[in-house]
């Protein structure tokens, strides 16, 4: 049977080498936003990391992605919003055909193995991470930040995966021996906060359009 195409092939991964300190951010970027940004930011400062990638997934198997914007079209508007030398954007999802975070970061750490990541979250995911595809072993493969948010600070705090792994939880004083710390592992970030998100960019993108 002849192989379909990919409609979407993906530049190679942003360029690295053996030793660099790389947090990953996924997500569905509908549309990318200055929250986005600024945990990127936090991230490369506190952890000591070379880059940050965001991985714009094809679409969330959580959600309904029938109204999902092309992914060409939202890595665009996400190099855009990145705007930073350290910042890069990939739609190396799209290229490996996987949907799952656990899949994609198996498949990064199986094929650059002396690369130091780690998953970078907002705490807002958190709550619902124990809904995630193999989430246990998420945090087993990859150390993981989580970034403190509006709302969800103290049901982060609460949540399943945060009292499951409740013994990793390392000290934000020590954030930047995160990436190199044996796993599983994890950080909670408290400080700077934005409320924004994609959900509520879109909604009032909707409300404004209906007005017109």
């Amino acid at each position: 049977m002849k192989r379909t195409k990919n409609p979407h092939p993906a530049p190679p991964l942003p360029s690295h080498a053996p030793g660099m300190r790389i947090g990953i951010l996924g997500g569905s970027f509908n549309p990318p936003h200055a929250a986005h940004r600024m945990i990127s930011l936090i991230a490369l400062k506190r952890l000591g990391l070379d880059q940050v990638w965001w991985l714009v997934t094809p679409g969330n198997p959580l959600k309904d992605n029938s109204a999902l914007p092309d992914p060409l079209a939202r890595r665009a508007q996400a190099v855009e919003m990145a705007n930073h030398p350290r910042i890069k954007v990939s739609l190396i999802e799209d290229a490996i055909g996987t949907r799952y975070t656990y899949d994609t970061l198996a498949w990064l750490k199986a094929r650059h193995p002396t690369v130091h990541f780690v998953w970078l979250m907002g705490a807002d995911n958190l709550v619902g991470f124990h809904r995630w595809f193999r989430w246990n072993d998420i945090i087993s493969i990859m150390p993981m930040a989580v970034f403190d948010r509006p709302g969800s600070t103290l049901s982060a705090a609460r949540a399943h995966a945060a009292l499951a792994f409740g013994q990793f939880r390392n000290k934000e004083s020590s954030a930047k021996n995160l990436v190199l710390s044996k796993k599983p592992a994890w950080i909670f970030f408290h400080g700077r906060r934005s409320g924004l998100s994609s959900t509520e960019l879109r909604d009032r993108r909707k409300n404004t359009d209906n007005k017109d």
